[in-house]
């Protein structure tokens, strides 16, 4: 879902063909527990053509759902970016450590703003005022369950050039106040290896002007 509604004209007709019930889960067992978790499925699926699939064994990568958020300055007409290494990222050429938006894991029990203003603070010392709804997605579904709810949030105050993150977990967190078109010209030059980031900032190409204006005004 997007904060921008069904564009004028647009059909909301179209119906994904099977729902939740088109899939017997045969088996479900835990295949790794660390750090992360990883479930081995037996199942099938019902197929297009008509019958069911013979089963079939998929591993899982079970994150969690999380929350992210794009801190967003209208009095500067900034954003708040983050740095950080990320371990998946080791076999870039350019760098492991990746420029992103704020994100977090949903806790038991949590709302997805509890998320973004815990996680904003934790890692940017960041405070925001109101969150826009950006989009909500599965960023990897063939192999992963992580569902993702995106947000733009109004910042209040930022710890811009400051380290930040909880040492508890490891985190090392350098934080940066960057023009929006400067945001927008890195995405522009395939510099943003990030997919949370590329969806908030090519959102923000698309509304940032009407965004600013609102909260502006």
């Amino acid at each position: 879902m997007t904060s921008t509604g069904t564009p004028a004209g647009a059909s909301m007709a179209f119906e994904l063909t099977f729902a939740g019930d088109a899939v017997r889960v045969l088996q479900s067992e835990a295949a790794f527990e660390g750090y992360f978790a990883v479930r081995r499925l037996t199942l099938q699926h019902q197929l297009f053509g008509g019958g069911w699939s013979p089963p079939l064994v998929r591993e899982v990568f079970e994150r969690g759902d999380a929350v992210a958020v794009l801190p967003y300055e209208p009095e500067t007409d900034c954003v708040i970016l983050i740095e950080q290494f990320r371990p998946g990222a080791l076999r870039d050429a350019r760098s492991p450590w990746m420029l992103e938006v704020i994100a977090g894991v949903v806790e038991p029990g949590e709302t997805d703003a509890e998320v973004a203003h815990r996680e904003a603070g934790e890692e940017a010392a960041c405070e925001l005022a109101e969150l826009v709804p950006i989009a909500s997605y599965y960023p990897s579904a063939g192999a992963c369950s992580e569902h993702v709810r995106l947000f733009c949030g109004r910042v209040r105050r930022a710890g811009a050039g400051a380290v930040h993150g909880a040492r508890g977990e490891g985190e090392d967190i350098l934080v940066h106040r960057i023009p929006r078109l400067e945001a927008l010209a890195l995405l522009a030059a395939d510099r943003v290896p990030n997919g949370h980031t590329l969806i908030a900032l090519q959102w923000l190409q698309l509304q940032g002007e009407s965004l600013r204006q609102r909260w502006l005004s």
